[in-house]
């Protein structure tokens, strides 16, 4: 017996099938802690090759002037961590990518919680005005958004291909000594296998509620934009 607790009307069959299932879970969450722990011990990545300039809009209400921003003024409040989620949407693409709307979607309810610890900033290669008139339509107000439309990041972080295609990567950069340096990204994107990658699935909340379903998540259903 793991727990002396019973739900109304659950049968035998039932509790034994799902204390295998919760054995197997248990085992799930000290594998998750594990590699946590064994994520947290990587050396230094690279040094980042240059400060990168990104554009952004001024914060003052009604002010709207772009400046620029370099990298190592993201991070902010004396944090040494800082995420970047690189968001599919370049100037040549005439909406977002649905799938990181819908991720983005989930981080502007917990951006104020993150940035209690480590800075999180979401980047796109669009213009900044585009990129924040989409974030002002999705009533996005807490996520830091910044342009890479003039520099080279998200190619040197290989969150876009030769052909100008963008992908959807997530990368961690920390400082230290004075410098920044690449500590983590989401490499599970670049695995050649035959399953999903799934590299930001703990970043998003979405697949975990379906997760816990009889329906699942399926293979045939993808966010969208909107719902009408």
């Amino acid at each position: 017996m793991i727990h002396d607790t019973r739900f109304p009307g659950e049968s035998d069959k039932y509790r034994d099938a799902r204390n295998k299932l919760l054995k197997a879970e248990i085992e799930l969450r000290k594998q998750i802690e594990g590699i946590a722990s064994q994520r947290r011990e990587l050396p230094l990545g690279g040094k980042v090759k240059e400060d990168y300039e990104f554009e952004e809009l001024e914060t003052i209400p009604g002010n709207g002037k772009v400046k620029i921003t370099r990298l190592s003024e993201l991070f902010t409040n004396n944090n040494t961590s800082l995420i970047i989620y690189s968001f599919m949407f370049s100037e040549e693409m005439q909406s977002p990518c649905p799938s990181c709307t819908s991720i983005l979607d989930s981080m502007e309810g917990s951006v104020k919680h993150v940035n209690q610890k480590v800075d999180l900033v979401v980047v796109a290669k669009s213009p900044i005005s585009r990129i924040k008139d989409f974030a002002n339509g999705r009533g996005w107000i807490n996520l830091r958004l910044v342009s890479s439309e003039k520099n080279s990041y998200n190619r040197d972080y290989f969150a876009e291909g030769e052909d100008g295609s963008q992908w959807p990567a997530c990368n961690v950069f920390t400082k230290s000594e004075g410098s920044i340096y690449h500590f983590y990204s989401t490499e599970l994107l670049y695995v050649k296998s035959d399953m999903q990658p799934r590299h930001v699935d703990l970043l998003w909340p979405l697949w975990n509620f379906f997760d816990l379903t009889t329906e699942g998540r399926g293979l045939d259903w993808y966010p969208k934009l909107n719902y009408d």
